[in-house]
């Protein structure tokens, strides 16, 4: 099977996943048709990505026993579902529960398994490929904004949930058709970058959690979404707050900071396999930090705000294709559905965090706080050594097709 053809399946499926990022489209329409409080509308957002964020656990440890493709088809399914009972919510309870459950953990049945299969294709440039399996998710809020939009005003709002459904879990289980495993001996890499792949050890889960690196990375990596998303979540109000921009002008970070996300993913992860994966993460934490303390204390006009919110939409979108990758460097690619699945859970915990602590402080208070955590992690991931049970051994060509080992 040529392995770009599992690529192509994980970028059609992440596109679809991605849309949830979307979500402030529907805000307005669902006030203004139920009559709903905008943190009650905005509530369902978060409540998303946390449900998304925990089903990655059992998702992942599935589709380690039974593959990626069947997985991902049972996602799909779960996400159309969600969206097609969403059209027919007219409370609360029922869109938290139909979208921000059902949907949600459709998302989540299928967001480790293209991850998972692209990974395990291409090892001799994991952070690359790994970059351009999680751009789609990235892309997908700019890629289906103006779907959405056509929905919304030509059938409303909710049934532009019905039509979404059908779309959404008509192209994910399409892609999941093209998810497969490589096989166990033989592999399709590179013969040139293959004489120095290195291999690690294959850490189950327990034996993961297990090593003081698991939660080191796993704090680490909720410093570093936690700012993202704070940014990310309240860009058009810190431009109208902090860059005294009108609304129309401060709208324009969303379409921005969705282009440099997933930039940052790609170019990130290829970083890193140039690089390094803990050298790659120094430089999205060293530019999170300065960016957060500039916001705090510097001058923001029109042109400093896009800028400062382009850099933490690229060093947001480089997190979350680095730490798959450095999961499955520290810990192996055969468990990385399950062990990658406990780290994400950083992630779902961040989309609580940086709204929770708006809550009680203002943006550049906020800013402050989430500069010093990224200058922490900035320090501590150099300190960070490969797992003690971990072992390493060249592979060679001859050692991939079978013939030695």
């Amino acid at each position: 099977m040529n392995r770009w053809f599992v690529v192509l399946g994980a970028i059609i499926i992440q596109l679809n996943l991605g849309a949830v990022y979307a979500w402030s489209l529907f805000n307005q329409p669902l006030m203004d048709k139920f009559g709903w409080e905008r943190e009650e509308v905005v509530l369902t957002f978060s409540l998303t990505i946390a449900v998304f964020a925990f089903c990655t656990i059992f998702a992942g440890r599935l589709q380690d026993r039974i593959g990626p493709r069947w997985v991902a088809t049972i996602g799909g399914v779960l996400l159309g579902i969600g969206l097609l009972l969403s059209s027919q919510a007219t409370t609360l309870l029922e869109l938290y529960f139909y979208y921000g459950v059902i949907g949600a953990a459709g998302i989540g049945m299928t967001y480790v398994c293209p991850l998972s299969a692209c990974v395990k294709w291409f090892p001799e440039k994991r952070g690359f490929i790994s970059g351009i399996a999680v751009a789609g998710f990235g892309l997908g809020g700019l890629v289906f904004q103006p779907v959405i939009r056509l929905l919304i005003d030509t059938v409303g709002v909710s049934s532009a949930f019905f039509h979404l459904g059908l779309i959404y879990s008509c192209l994910v289980i399409l892609g999941a058709q093209l998810l497969k495993n490589p096989p166990v001996v033989k592999r399709e890499i590179d013969e040139i970058e293959a004489q120095m792949v290195e291999r690690t050890k294959q850490f189950s889960t327990k034996e993961m959690l297990t090593t003081y690196q698991f939660y080191l990375l796993w704090f680490l990596f909720l410093f570093g979404s936690m700012s993202g998303l704070m940014v990310i979540s309240y860009a058009v109000d810190i431009g109208v707050e902090l860059a005294n921009l009108d609304l129309s002008k401060a709208a324009n970070a969303v379409m921005v900071i969705a282009l440099f996300n997933a930039g940052g993913r790609i170019l990130l992860g290829k970083l890193s396999d140039t690089i390094g994966r803990v050298n790659a993460l120094m430089v999205a934490y060293g530019i999170t930090a300065l960016i957060m303390f500039y916001m705090s204390f510097g001058t923001l006009n029109y042109s400093m705000f896009i800028i400062c919110v382009s850099l933490i939409g690229f060093c947001f979108g480089g997190f979350l294709s680095l730490y798959p990758t450095i999961t499955a460097d520290f810990y192996g690619t055969k468990n990385m559905g399950s062990n990658y699945g406990l780290m994400y859970q950083a992630y779902g915990l961040s989309a609580f965090a940086g709204p929770f602590v708006l809550k009680f402080l203002p943006f550049t208070q906020a800013f402050i706080i989430s500069g010093l955590l990224c200058l922490l992690a900035f320090i501590v991931i150099k300190t960070i050594g490969m797992p003690a049970l971990s072992e390493r051994r060249v592979i060679t060509p001859e050692v991939i097709d079978g013939k030695k080992g």
